[in-house]
């Protein structure tokens, strides 16, 4: 082989160093900007504000939106949702990020399977549709907490939303590593991400005037570049203003419109307009009514705003579901959480089916497009399965001892201090609690939210943020006082959120003594929860089942799985596991009657079901082809 040395070859030496130094010369007079590839020369600008108009590089460019959040639909799902929005006349989509989902455990980082926000957001920019981001860190949706991690609140002084340290240390370590995922898909890195919101919703808040500058400067010392956004109600719109930064709104009539246009044209003079919520519907909560908005209300006030001049983004075009404990709540007078369901009587039905508000907004969307729109996909099928009738059971008090040792501490913690997770608490489910008695007396505690007491195995009532007492009865011999206390959602919007750790706040008193030594269960009914369960620890299902209790059966399936919705007459209050995947609550007292069942999480053979009963046991699991709702559906 041969060896080349410098050091015989002077000459060549001195030639080297000429050409580096003519290459420096010649390279100072380059333009670099013609180094980039051809399809970046052209993304010099991006999104901006110009006059009344937005520009998109030297064109005008209107905003005409929709909301898909990738974590309330299947990623099986993601392309189907997509296409029916292109399809709709659309060009952005939009979508929030949690910050609970995607950080779990503190600098523990989850941006997999369903929560793949990069594979989402690329998949958008191969569909043909820009994306605005809305990456919080609170982002409200009808959240747990807003989408902030409940590990926050271990810290007693913790002042969310606001430039408290311990807020904007974990804030900052967060951005540090998801903004790492979004720089490269900004729209001047190539990528469809043409706008980016800071925070949401701030100006209804407001405790804090350094704060929304601080979220402004974190993002972009992180190399967000593209146009900045912020979003605010008619409640907060006028302390929601962010310098340098474009201010939109938030509404569902056309009275607000004609208000809050106003209003920003005089606090920010001639900017381009947005809506960047129009309200196609809105969310429900448990005992409350099914809310709907009549499609031609919908149409109407869509056309009111695009002739306004404004562009528009409709939430939600797809809804979706709140899978697993997700879901949030509201505490103004009385607490009211929110259903499974996120169908928000949408624009596209929780399973993606068209509706009426499809249908007139392509038709007027098309009308304005200049092209054709693409053609609309095929429906998804649906298919009503054979019930299931649970053949095996495990009540909650046998499940216990496979659980391991339960933590005993001399007073109650609250679920978000329990010392598990590798000490980031416990962010949803159930929590049990269990001390010894030696008398009756008068019960009373704060519960958060939903307490059912128990007597030895025995249910006396329940305890919550209304009844705050119950009587113990005289009961001979040795007495164990039970508690399950059910998390059923942070708040997620409101001057409350810094009060929302759950299970039992403070002391428990009997007879006005606090209680003492206590042994605690975390109940938080995660896929390793149920790992402890081997079939051999389940019993034949009796004719009178201890409750609560665990149900468990099989659906049969032997063609190619569909789409279908579970219903549980019978039944009054649990949580359903299909395969492991939590679908969510159910709750006998309405308005939500079925569980969506998406079809990509069933499996041709057999497939394992699991029902969580707090109060009553059904005879079976029925499985239907229509929703709850009863939302007129077209066929294509």
């Amino acid at each position: 082989m041969t060896t080349w040395s410098l050091r015989r070859r002077p000459g060549r030496t001195l030639g080297l160093l000429l050409l580096v130094v003519l290459g420096f010369l010649v390279l100072r007079r380059l333009d670099w900007s013609t180094l980039a590839p051809l399809w970046l020369r052209h993304r010099q600008l991006g999104l901006q504000a110009k006059g009344w108009n937005f520009m998109l590089e030297d064109s005008t460019f209107w905003i005409f939106g929709g909301s898909i959040h990738y974590f309330r639909v299947p990623r099986e799902y993601w392309r189907d949702r997509l296409l029916k929005m292109k399809a709709c006349g659309l060009n952005t989509l939009t979508t929030y990020v949690p910050w609970n989902l995607h950080e779990p455990e503190r600098g523990k980082f989850d941006f997999s399977g369903n929560l793949d926000l990069e594979a989402f957001v690329l998949m958008a920019a191969e569909i043909g549709l820009w994306v605005i981001l809305r990456p919080g860190p609170y982002i409200c949706s009808e959240m747990d907490l807003g989408g902030l991690p409940s590990w926050l609140l271990q810290d007693p002084g913790m002042r969310l939303r606001t430039t408290y340290k311990g807020f904007t240390e974990a804030v900052d370590l967060y951005f540090d590593h998801l903004m790492s995922r979004v720089v490269p898909l900004q729209y001047k890195r190539g990528g469809p991400i043409i706008a980016v919101q800071v925070e949401n919703e701030y100006g209804s808040y407001n405790k804090d005037p350094a704060y929304m500058p601080y979220v402004k400067k974190a993002l972009e010392d992180r190399g967000i570049v593209e146009l900045l956004l912020t979003s605010d109600n008619k409640d907060g719109l006028s302390k929601g203003i962010v310098q340098g930064v474009l201010a939109t709104i938030n509404l569902q009539s056309t009275h607000e419109l004609q208000l809050l246009t106003t209003f920003l044209f005089n606090i920010q003079g001639t900017q381009p307009k947005m809506v960047m919520e129009y309200w196609t519907g809105w969310f429900d909560s448990w005992g409350g009514p099914h809310n709907i908005l009549d499609s031609s209300e919908v149409l109407k006030t869509v056309s009111a705003i695009v002739d306004a001049g404004s562009s528009i983004n409709l939430y939600m075009f797809h809804g979706g579901t709140n899978f697993g404990f997700m879901n949030g709540a509201m505490h103004f007078h009385d607490y009211k959480s929110d259903v499974t369901s996120y169908d928000y009587d949408a624009v596209l039905t929780e399973a993606g089916d068209y509706t009426a508000k499809y249908m007139k907004l392509r038709d007027f969307f098309g009308s304005i497009s200049g092209i054709p729109l693409p053609p609309p996909p095929d429906l998804l099928p649906k298919m009503p399965y054979e019930p299931v009738t649970p053949v095996l059971y495990l009540s909650l008090w046998d499940a216990l001892k496979y659980l391991g040792e339960p933590i005993k501490s001399e007073k109650p913690i609250n679920m978000e201090n329990l010392p598990v997770n590798g000490g980031n608490g416990q962010s949803f489910g159930y929590i049990l609690y269990e001390t010894s008695i030696t008398s009756s007396g008068i019960l009373s505690g704060h519960v958060h939210d939903r307490g059912q007491v128990f007597v030895n195995t025995v249910s006396i009532g329940f305890l919550d943020y209304k009844t705050t007492k119950i009587a113990i009865p005289l009961i001979q011999g040795y007495t164990v006082l039970r508690i399950l206390v059910e998390n059923r959602g942070r708040v997620n919007y409101g001057e409350n959120i810094d009060d929302q750790r759950k299970g039992l706040i403070g002391n428990l008193y009997l007879n006005d003594s606090p209680l003492k030594k206590f042994r605690i269960y975390s109940l938080d009914m995660k896929k390793s929860f149920f790992q402890r369960f081997g079939l051999d620890k389940w019993s034949s299902l009796p004719e009178t089942p201890t409750l609560p209790a665990f149900f468990l059966g099989s659906l049969s399936i032997s063609s190619t799985p569909c789409d279908t919705f579970l219903k549980l007459e019978g039944w009054e209050k649990g949580v359903v596991f299909i395969n492991g995947q939590n679908l969510g609550r159910y709750w006998n007292i309405g308005p939500q009657k079925t569980l969506y069942l998406p079809g990509p999480w069933l499996g041709s053979g057999i497939n394992q079901v699991i029902v969580f009963e707090e109060t009553m046991a059904g005879p079976a699991l029925q499985f239907t082809e229509t929703p709850h709702l009863g939302r007129n559906q077209y066929i294509k």
